[in-house]
């Protein structure tokens, strides 16, 4: 039964954390090897499977965006939409980028011994709480997405795919500093979040669900999708209230010190 249990309790932290800006995938994969005892890369791309989870929560939430779009799509061309070509372009770069992470977690990864991954997420964190901040100051009022825009989020979403690099903070930051506002950043970087998040589940299933059974995998995903969604609207209107980048300073930092603990 303990992976079982495992399996709902990261569900139930993959369900709230991923609307969150302080990085599920990091701060999932912290408790998976400090607490469950599991090895980096496993904790990883555990972590990383979950997202299938949030994915579906995030679809059902934004299915009347999803459909508004889908109708857009016969006219793209004639009508050069600019939003629908910065979602395609972002997410083909999230694609290229998150592979060259996804290979560089199979080497780098299995050889740190769980002290150094807890600190090297430690420092990851510290980095998105910090990006955030200097995001933070900008605000600005642009809502048409431009090509540049969309290998730029893209990038970073890509870059996600190591654990302590928040996705949502990272590319809501980089929109903000682009000069939109926060509604606009928000949405665009939650409707790219769809095709990721599935993108990085299917990736971790060509090896088969990590550490668990088939069963228990489906449990995680399933527990993550009911928790996402019913949580997604109230954690939203958080967001937009605290200070997150301050809270990442405070995981990393915790982090930092618990891994160099270990490690002595």
């Amino acid at each position: 039964m303990s992976e079982f249990r495992i399996a709902v309790v990261v569900g139930i932290l993959q369900g709230l954390f991923e609307w969150l800006p302080i990085s599920s995938e990091g701060n999932i994969a912290l408790y998976l090897t400090a607490i469950e005892g599991l090895a980096p890369t496993a904790a990883t791309e555990f972590a990383l499977f979950l997202h299938v989870g949030t994915a579906v929560s995030a679809t059902l939430y934004y299915r009347s965006e999803l459909a508004t779009l889908a109708r857009r799509v016969p006219r793209w061309r004639t009508t050069r939409d600019g939003e629908l070509t910065f979602l395609a372009v972002a997410t083909l770069a999230s694609a290229v980028v998150g592979l060259a992470a996804y290979a560089t977690i199979e080497e780098l990864f299995s050889a740190l011994t769980g002290g150094a991954f807890i600190v090297l997420i430690g420092v990851l964190l510290v980095a998105t709480g910090l990006f955030q901040r200097v995001a933070n100051t900008r605000l600005g009022s642009r809502t048409e997405p431009t090509l540049a825009d969309g290998l730029l989020v893209g990038a970073l979403q890509g870059l996600a795919i190591l654990p302590g690099i928040s996705r949502s903070g990272s590319t809501v930051s980089v929109l903000l500093l682009r000069g939109y506002d926060s509604e606009a950043s928000f949405r665009l970087s939650f409707l790219l979040s769809i095709p990721a998040a599935l993108g990085a589940g299917v990736l971790t299933l060509a090896d088969g669900v990590p550490e668990l059974s088939l069963a228990a995998g489906a449990v995680a995903a399933g527990v993550a999708a009911v928790v996402g969604y019913l949580s997604i609207d109230a954690l939203l209107r958080v967001v937009a209230r605290v200070a997150f980048w301050v809270v990442c300073l405070g995981l990393g930092g915790l982090a930092v010190v618990g891994g160099v603990v270990t490690i002595l």
